[in-house]
């Protein structure tokens, strides 16, 4: 296979970052019980997460060519590796959010490295919109592993245990693992540089992007599909936990089940971007999701859980629950690809700063909305709000399929 060497390495790099990411809800849930943290005050660390993302990519978007793909890709995990070999000594809760602004600020110099590497190693627009699918597909496969392996350290006899934080030794082995991987590995950076321009002309045509209105609609799609997808996947062990009332372990695995649906949908995202139009899957996924939202929440006002409870004879709404992931899971690869496609390739940088800026703002919104109504109101009114941004989504979707690139802005 073409660039098969750094095709793993992005792979592992992302696998790598979708535990650390995504162990957001895992960690929401056991600080509360570790050290007695409210809902509202654990919501903070996503933003704690998402805002380094979000202002590093902006200030390193236009910049990162001049740094180097490989070079940023090798700070952020090496970050990453010191963090989590920290982590088994914390013992407050500022430790955590430490580490989330760690993991933030590397997170934004992996994905802008990893988006604009994929331009280099596909040579097609399909294969670009096919490439992205299998990796955002790869990185849910990260999640379900991390969410697995946070719960074989939990003790469900013993709530204010903290030998679950042994886990970030693991973590650290393995970001240190990827770091050695990709420090040995080739990386032809040569397509995103453009050996014309000074910063100030990168940063010029970073705000250019800003000009066109299919960007600008797909900035709001992003925005949107993240405030959605974040508040699901950082609040389904709560949900678990407090509304269907299974042990901590089992709604720490529900998130895994989640992250499994996600892979799985888009692993079939990244085959159907072959045959298909982008719209046609968005469409589909959307509609699809509602109708779930709809159908399964109710169910779970009706479910009766004891406390021999396990997933041999659990109720089938605890199954159905997650698998809803599986619609919502290929519309972010889709819009991801089909602007990155859309623009020459020494934008990419800039353009991936920009999606990390706004999915990251997404990604903190939706998550402090949810904790704020799972805490006032009921976590069913905290995933039915949901309704109203796939609403918009759709829109913004359909507006951006009919503008061009070089349309006029």
């Amino acid at each position: 296979m073409k660039n098969f060497n750094i095709k793993a390495v992005l792979f592992l790099n992302y696998f790598v970052f979708a535990i650390l990411l995504n162990s957001v809800g895992t960690v929401i849930l056991q600080v509360q019980q570790n050290f007695g943290i409210t809902k509202s005050a654990a919501s903070v660390l996503e933003g704690f997460k998402d805002l380094p993302i979000a202002i590093c990519s902006f200030v390193l978007a236009s910049f990162l060519p001049r740094l180097g793909i490989k070079n940023s890709m090798l700070i952020g995990l090496l970050m990453v590796s010191i963090m989590c070999f920290v982590m088994p000594f914390s013992n407050a809760f500022w430790f955590f959010k430490l580490l989330f602004a760690v993991v933030g600020i590397a997170f934004g110099l992996i994905k802008i490295s990893v988006f604009t590497s994929i331009g280099l190693v596909t040579d097609t627009d399909k294969e670009h919109a096919s490439f992205m699918g299998f990796l955002e597909g790869f990185f849910m496969i990260g999640v379900l592993a991390g969410n697995v392996l946070f719960s074989l350290f939990i003790n469900d006899h013993d709530a204010q245990s903290t030998t679950w934080l042994n886990v970030y030794w693991v973590l650290g082995g393995m970001s240190l693992l990827s770091f050695i991987f990709l420090f040995f590995s080739r990386l032809d950076e040569s397509g995103v540089k453009n050996e014309n321009t000074n910063v100030l002309s990168d940063l010029k045509n970073s705000l250019s992007l800003f000009s066109y209105k299919k960007v600008l609609f797909f900035l709001v799609c992003a925005f949107l599909f993240v405030l959605v997808e974040q508040s699901f996947q950082t609040w389904t062990p709560t949900f678990y936990k407090e509304i269907l009332k299974v042990p901590t372990s089992m709604s720490i695995q529900a998130g895994a089940i989640l992250a499994g649906a996600f892979a799985l949908g888009r692993f079939l995202s990244g085959f159907f971007s072959k045959k298909l139009s982008w719209i046609y899957v968005v469409t589909f996924c959307i509609i699809g999701f509602a109708i779930s939202i709809l159908l399964i929440l109710p169910l779970t006002h009706q479910t009766e859980i004891n406390s021999d409870t396990n997933w041999l004879n659990a109720p089938a709404v605890v199954y159905l629950f997650p698998l809803m992931g599986g619609l919502l899971a290929p519309i972010y690869p889709s819009i991801n690809s089909v602007i990155l496609a859309s623009i020459p390739k020494y934008l990419h940088s800039a353009m991936s700063g920009l999606i990390v800026v706004f999915s990251a703002i997404g990604g903190t919104l939706g998550s402090m909305i949810t904790g704020f109504v799972f805490q006032e109101f009921s976590g069913q009114r905290a995933f039915y709000l949901s309704l109203i941004p796939l609403t918009l989504l759709f829109v913004s979707a359909i507006i951006m399929n009919r503008l061009k690139i070089n349309s006029n802005p």
